[in-house]
Protein backbone atom coordinates (compact mmCIF):
# COMPACT_ATOMS: atom_id res chain seq x y z
CA UNK A 1 0.00 0.00 0.00
CA UNK A 2 2.01 3.06 -1.19
CA UNK A 3 1.65 6.10 0.93
CA UNK A 4 -0.42 4.23 3.85
CA UNK A 5 1.27 6.63 6.01
CA UNK A 6 1.43 10.50 5.07
CA UNK A 7 5.38 11.80 4.98
CA UNK A 8 4.55 13.75 8.34
CA UNK A 9 3.41 10.43 10.04
CA UNK A 10 6.25 8.64 9.22
CA UNK A 11 8.25 11.76 10.11
CA UNK A 12 7.08 11.64 13.87
CA UNK A 13 8.00 8.22 13.91
CA UNK A 14 11.34 7.84 12.78
CA UNK A 15 11.89 11.31 14.70
CA UNK A 16 10.56 9.40 17.78
CA UNK A 17 12.52 5.79 17.19
CA UNK A 18 15.53 7.80 16.74
CA UNK A 19 15.80 9.16 20.07
CA UNK A 20 13.81 6.79 22.06
CA UNK A 21 16.98 5.65 24.63
CA UNK A 22 14.95 2.59 26.17
CA UNK A 23 14.32 1.44 22.46
CA UNK A 24 18.13 1.69 21.65
CA UNK A 25 18.90 0.36 25.12
CA UNK A 26 16.83 -2.88 23.65
CA UNK A 27 18.60 -3.24 20.43
CA UNK A 28 20.81 -5.95 19.70
CA UNK A 29 22.43 -7.31 16.36
CA UNK A 30 22.61 -10.27 14.35
CA UNK A 31 24.90 -11.08 12.02
CA UNK A 32 24.30 -12.58 8.93
CA UNK A 33 26.29 -15.82 6.68
CA UNK A 34 29.51 -13.47 6.12
CA UNK A 35 29.44 -12.12 9.72
CA UNK A 36 28.23 -8.36 9.19
CA UNK A 37 25.48 -7.06 11.85
CA UNK A 38 22.38 -5.87 11.04
CA UNK A 39 20.27 -4.36 14.69
CA UNK A 40 16.65 -4.39 16.01
CA UNK A 41 14.72 -3.79 18.83
CA UNK A 42 11.95 -6.26 19.24
CA UNK A 43 8.68 -6.23 22.06
CA UNK A 44 5.59 -8.26 22.43
CA UNK A 45 2.82 -6.05 24.24
CA UNK A 46 1.95 -2.52 23.61
CA UNK A 47 1.83 1.03 25.42
CA UNK A 48 0.71 4.88 24.44
CA UNK A 49 4.07 6.04 22.70
CA UNK A 50 3.90 6.50 18.75
CA UNK A 51 5.27 3.34 17.15
CA UNK A 52 3.25 1.16 19.71
CA UNK A 53 0.20 3.76 18.05
CA UNK A 54 1.15 2.43 14.68
CA UNK A 55 0.59 -1.09 15.62
CA UNK A 56 -2.90 -0.37 17.23
CA UNK A 57 -3.83 2.14 14.46
CA UNK A 58 -6.97 1.12 12.65
CA UNK A 59 -5.74 1.20 9.02
CA UNK A 60 -3.20 -1.71 10.16
CA UNK A 61 -5.26 -3.63 12.61
CA UNK A 62 -8.13 -3.70 10.29
CA UNK A 63 -5.91 -4.59 7.49
CA UNK A 64 -4.65 -7.43 9.04
CA UNK A 65 -8.63 -8.62 9.55
CA UNK A 66 -9.01 -8.37 6.27
CA UNK A 67 -6.42 -10.79 4.84
CA UNK A 68 -6.68 -13.29 7.92
CA UNK A 69 -10.84 -13.23 7.81
CA UNK A 70 -10.44 -12.95 11.50
CA UNK A 71 -9.83 -10.86 14.79
CA UNK A 72 -6.15 -10.34 15.39
CA UNK A 73 -4.08 -10.11 18.21
CA UNK A 74 -0.59 -8.86 18.12
CA UNK A 75 2.60 -10.74 18.58
CA UNK A 76 5.38 -8.62 18.31
CA UNK A 77 6.36 -5.62 16.82
CA UNK A 78 10.29 -4.98 16.03
CA UNK A 79 12.27 -2.54 14.57
CA UNK A 80 14.68 -2.63 12.01
CA UNK A 81 17.82 -0.53 12.29
CA UNK A 82 20.18 -1.27 8.73
CA UNK A 83 23.15 1.60 9.45
CA UNK A 84 24.75 3.04 6.61
CA UNK A 85 27.77 0.74 5.09
CA UNK A 86 27.93 -1.36 7.54
CA UNK A 87 23.78 -3.06 8.45
CA UNK A 88 24.30 -6.67 7.63
CA UNK A 89 22.18 -9.27 5.39
CA UNK A 90 19.24 -11.01 6.13
CA UNK A 91 19.50 -14.74 4.95
CA UNK A 92 15.97 -16.40 2.97
CA UNK A 93 14.04 -17.32 5.38
CA UNK A 94 10.01 -16.95 6.48
CA UNK A 95 8.54 -15.74 9.44
CA UNK A 96 6.52 -19.03 10.77
CA UNK A 97 10.02 -21.05 10.05
CA UNK A 98 10.16 -19.36 13.41
CA UNK A 99 7.09 -18.90 15.09
CA UNK A 100 6.04 -22.85 14.10
CA UNK A 101 8.64 -23.39 17.06
CA UNK A 102 6.63 -21.33 19.84
CA UNK A 103 3.75 -23.94 19.17
CA UNK A 104 1.88 -21.51 16.56
CA UNK A 105 -0.47 -24.71 15.05
CA UNK A 106 -1.44 -22.61 12.20
CA UNK A 107 0.41 -19.97 10.21
CA UNK A 108 -2.51 -17.69 9.84
CA UNK A 109 -0.33 -14.78 11.16
CA UNK A 110 0.59 -11.86 8.55
CA UNK A 111 3.98 -9.30 9.25
CA UNK A 112 3.13 -5.66 8.09
CA UNK A 113 6.01 -3.71 7.32
CA UNK A 114 5.89 0.27 7.86
CA UNK A 115 9.04 2.00 5.72
CA UNK A 116 10.43 4.53 8.08
CA UNK A 117 13.33 5.62 5.54
CA UNK A 118 13.42 5.05 1.57
CA UNK A 119 14.37 1.37 1.00
CA UNK A 120 15.91 0.16 -2.35
CA UNK A 121 18.75 -2.25 -3.87
CA UNK A 122 21.26 0.41 -2.99
CA UNK A 123 20.46 0.17 0.81
CA UNK A 124 19.46 -3.64 1.62
CA UNK A 125 15.31 -3.50 0.50
CA UNK A 126 13.48 -6.44 1.38
CA UNK A 127 13.64 -9.07 -1.02
CA UNK A 128 10.74 -11.58 -1.73
CA UNK A 129 10.16 -14.74 -3.66
CA UNK A 130 6.08 -13.93 -5.06
CA UNK A 131 3.44 -16.47 -4.61
CA UNK A 132 6.24 -18.63 -2.39
CA UNK A 133 3.91 -18.46 0.45
CA UNK A 134 2.17 -22.01 -1.25
CA UNK A 135 5.06 -23.89 -0.32
CA UNK A 136 4.10 -24.44 2.97
CA UNK A 137 6.38 -24.33 5.81
CA UNK A 138 10.17 -25.05 5.02
CA UNK A 139 12.30 -26.49 7.71
CA UNK A 140 14.85 -23.77 8.69
CA UNK A 141 18.51 -24.04 10.62
CA UNK A 142 20.92 -21.48 11.90
CA UNK A 143 22.73 -19.04 9.09
CA UNK A 144 25.52 -17.47 10.87
CA UNK A 145 23.74 -15.32 13.95
CA UNK A 146 20.30 -15.97 11.86
CA UNK A 147 17.66 -18.81 11.39
CA UNK A 148 17.26 -19.54 7.84
CA UNK A 149 15.65 -21.55 5.51
CA UNK A 150 16.61 -24.96 4.26
CA UNK A 151 18.44 -23.86 0.65
CA UNK A 152 18.11 -26.91 -1.26
CA UNK A 153 14.22 -25.85 -0.86
CA UNK A 154 15.50 -22.17 -1.31
CA UNK A 155 17.62 -22.99 -4.69
CA UNK A 156 14.47 -24.50 -6.56
CA UNK A 157 12.12 -22.16 -4.81
CA UNK A 158 14.21 -19.48 -6.75
CA UNK A 159 14.12 -20.67 -10.24
CA UNK A 160 10.10 -21.47 -10.11
CA UNK A 161 9.02 -18.15 -8.32
CA UNK A 162 9.22 -14.20 -9.46
CA UNK A 163 12.17 -12.12 -7.19
CA UNK A 164 10.93 -9.02 -6.33
CA UNK A 165 12.73 -6.54 -4.82
CA UNK A 166 10.10 -4.32 -2.49
CA UNK A 167 11.28 -0.98 -2.97
CA UNK A 168 9.50 1.26 -0.77
CA UNK A 169 9.01 5.24 0.00
CA UNK A 170 8.92 6.63 3.55
CA UNK A 171 5.26 5.32 4.42
CA UNK A 172 4.72 2.68 1.92
CA UNK A 173 3.72 -0.40 3.78
CA UNK A 174 4.00 -4.36 2.68
CA UNK A 175 1.27 -6.64 3.87
CA UNK A 176 3.12 -10.25 3.95
CA UNK A 177 2.05 -13.99 4.49
CA UNK A 178 3.84 -15.61 7.60
CA UNK A 179 5.44 -18.78 4.83
CA UNK A 180 6.35 -16.03 1.83
CA UNK A 181 10.21 -16.92 1.60
CA UNK A 182 12.37 -13.22 2.21
CA UNK A 183 15.72 -11.81 2.86
CA UNK A 184 17.75 -8.49 2.10
CA UNK A 185 21.18 -7.83 0.97
CA UNK A 186 23.84 -5.55 3.70
CA UNK A 187 22.99 -1.96 3.18
CA UNK A 188 26.06 -0.96 1.08
CA UNK A 189 24.62 3.01 1.23
CA UNK A 190 25.60 5.72 2.64
CA UNK A 191 21.54 5.84 4.15
CA UNK A 192 19.89 4.07 6.64
CA UNK A 193 17.44 1.52 6.11
CA UNK A 194 14.72 1.86 8.79
CA UNK A 195 11.29 0.51 8.99
CA UNK A 196 8.45 -0.67 11.41
CA UNK A 197 7.32 -4.44 11.31
CA UNK A 198 4.01 -5.42 13.30
CA UNK A 199 2.96 -8.95 13.59
CA UNK A 200 -0.75 -9.88 13.78
CA UNK A 201 -2.01 -13.22 14.58
CA UNK A 202 -5.49 -14.75 14.21
CA UNK A 203 -7.13 -14.57 17.90
CA UNK A 204 -8.08 -18.28 17.42
CA UNK A 205 -3.78 -19.39 17.03
CA UNK A 206 -3.33 -19.97 20.90
CA UNK A 207 0.61 -20.76 21.06
CA UNK A 208 0.72 -24.76 22.69
CA UNK A 209 3.88 -23.84 23.53
CA UNK A 210 5.42 -21.10 24.45
CA UNK A 211 2.85 -18.07 25.34
CA UNK A 212 2.87 -14.62 24.10
CA UNK A 213 -0.75 -13.37 25.90
CA UNK A 214 -0.63 -10.05 23.53
CA UNK A 215 -0.95 -12.69 20.39
CA UNK A 216 -4.64 -13.72 21.22
CA UNK A 217 -5.83 -11.02 22.76
CA UNK A 218 -7.71 -8.45 21.15
CA UNK A 219 -5.65 -5.15 20.29
CA UNK A 220 -6.86 -2.02 21.96
CA UNK A 221 -7.45 -0.48 18.31
CA UNK A 222 -6.81 3.53 18.44
CA UNK A 223 -8.16 6.11 15.42
CA UNK A 224 -5.41 6.77 12.74
CA UNK A 225 -5.61 10.30 13.52
CA UNK A 226 -3.91 9.33 16.83
CA UNK A 227 -0.28 9.47 15.15
CA UNK A 228 -0.25 12.86 14.23
CA UNK A 229 -1.97 13.94 17.46
CA UNK A 230 0.60 12.14 19.80
CA UNK A 231 2.84 14.46 21.04
CA UNK A 232 6.54 12.84 23.30
CA UNK A 233 7.07 10.25 25.44
CA UNK A 234 9.56 7.21 25.48
CA UNK A 235 8.12 3.26 24.72
CA UNK A 236 7.42 2.01 28.38
CA UNK A 237 10.39 0.15 29.48
CA UNK A 238 8.51 -1.93 31.50
CA UNK A 239 6.94 -3.95 27.70
CA UNK A 240 8.17 -6.87 27.48
CA UNK A 241 11.16 -6.83 25.00
CA UNK A 242 13.15 -9.61 23.35
CA UNK A 243 16.35 -9.83 25.23
CA UNK A 244 18.16 -12.25 23.35
CA UNK A 245 21.36 -10.54 22.53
Amino acid sequence: KRNFFSGDEVAMVYNSAVGDQILQQHTYGRKDADGNVTKLALWYDLDDSICCLVARSERMVRGAELLLGSGVGHLHSKLMQKEPQVGGAWEWHQDYGYWYNDGFLMPHMVSVMVALTKSNKENGCLQVLSGSHHIGRINHGVVGGQKGADMTRVDVAVERFDLKYVEMEPGDTLFFHSNLLHRSDMNKSEYPRWSLISVYNTISNKPFLNDYPSSYRAIDVVPDASILSYTSGHISEKLQFNKVH
